[in-house]
């Protein structure tokens, strides 16, 4: 998978405009921030441009300390090996918060995706406010700093969000399973952090399908859907390697499409039958007859596990939860036509326990042509993917503008 090409001749070098360079020396931060190690042949051949081009671009990038050159892993052939671009993930870092329903999780995260520290606390479910959850965030992100080397820079921070998220300025318009409306958390995180940086916020699950994009199970595939499940059901879907974002930011909203319209479950957005719904944790945990026990990622995983070993209720409750989850996934198969189908946060549990009546449920429904070679696949970020989607967040503007922003940093 290749990043958007700049502009830049393969033949005799010419000198490039300040914003064609900008773009240049961004295009090529994204492609080892992304990729790990790329030689500059391949550099050159993804851009179009020519290797001296290249060369200058690497050696600016460098100067900066956000890239360093070394020779590639030994091929045994003889002569000199040759060499290779890597991020420097030591230099740049931002900071990554996920906001989840059942607990806060915040990061450094160097250049090139590497998680360098991170911090997490449980959150008691619908019990907290604003200035709860962005102290304990504020606490998080001046410890991730203080430990950050005296070199280090933060160059963003991005926050994955459990709620609808208007893309303009990052507010949180809606939190269903919280109860929260309007609330400008990204802005508020930002004064109390002081950094000087704003906050960057977007819905966990567009997140996690950023980041299963970029470097998880949906990486080389230019269409993607991400089914995200914590207590309801979120998602994101990239289209043509672009996230489908809708005209303010609130695409996707998988866990609301109806698929039991008769005798569904009541549903917290006001409707009946609606995918998460029927294929949440409290579906689940209701259906297996444990609704009064371990809830989260415990009460799931053990459902999970109880059917493994025999368990019955268990059992039928996965066959259950896992022939409305199949419905969902065939109607987003015909409407998409995705490469991959990635199954995120606690999904990815019941996916494991629920797999054979999914894939029963795709081949009965599923246009022929569409599922042929679709493929279903667990987060391969595993809880990780809404952190990192975050992180990539942050990473934006560095992205863009490299030289620029580490001139500020």
């Amino acid at each position: 998978m290749s990043s958007s090409l700049v502009s830049g001749a393969t033949g005799p070098a010419r000198q490039a405009s300040p914003s064609t360079r900008r773009r240049n020396l961004g295009a090529v931060l994204r492609e080892v921030h992304r990729d790990g190690a790329v030689s500059r042949a391949e550099l050159a051949e993804r851009m179009g441009v020519n290797r001296s081009t290249i060369l200058s671009l690497i050696v600016s990038l460098a100067a900066t300390g956000l890239v360093r050159e070394e020779p590639a892993t030994a091929t045994g052939r003889a002569g000199r090996p040759s060499l290779v671009v890597r991020a420097e993930s030591g230099r740049a870092y931002v900071l990554a918060f996920d906001v989840a329903v059942d607990r806060l999780v915040a990061a450094r995260v160097g250049l090139g995706g590497i998680v360098l520290e991170r911090k997490e606390a449980a959150r008691r479910r619908g019990q907290d406010d604003l200035d709860e959850v962005t102290g304990v965030l504020t606490a998080f992100g001046d410890a991730l700093v203080t430990a950050a080397p005296p070199d280090a820079a933060c160059v963003g921070i991005g926050m994955s969000y459990c709620g609808l998220i208007r893309a303009a300025d990052g507010k949180v318009r809606l939190a269903p399973t919280m109860g929260w409306t309007d609330l400008d958390i990204g802005p508020a995180l930002g004064r109390r952090l002081g950094l000087g940086l704003p906050v960057a916020v977007g819905n966990e699950a567009h997140l996690g399908a950023l980041a299963e994009h970029v470097r998880g199970a949906g990486a080389g595939s230019r269409n993607l859907v991400y089914l995200h499940g914590d207590v309801g059901v979120g998602g994101g879907i990239i289209v043509g390697g672009k996230l489908l974002d809708g005209d303010e930011g609130y695409a996707a909203e998988l866990g609301h499409m109806i698929v039991n319209p008769y005798d569904g479950r009541p549903c917290n957005c006001g409707s009946h039958g609606c995918l998460e719904a029927e294929v949440g944790e409290p579906a689940l945990l209701e259906s297996a007859g444990r609704a009064g026990g371990p809830l989260g990622r415990d009460g799931v995983r053990a459902v999970v596990t109880a059917a493994e070993n025999g368990d019955a209720a268990a059992r039928d409750a996965l066959d259950r939860v896992g022939g409305w989850l199949g419905i969902g996934v065939v109607n987003l198969i015909n409407l998409f036509n995705p490469g991959v189908v990635v199954f995120g946060g606690m999904l990815s549990e019941i996916y494991r326990g629920a797999a054979p009546r999914v894939g029963a449920r795709v081949r009965a429904g599923g246009l022929p042509v569409s599922r042929e070679r679709v493929a279903l696949r667990t987060a391969a970020l595993g809880y990780d993917a809404t952190l990192m989607g975050a992180a990539e967040l942050g990473f934006a503007p560095l992205l863009a503008d490299p030289l620029g922003v580490m001139d500020h940093a």
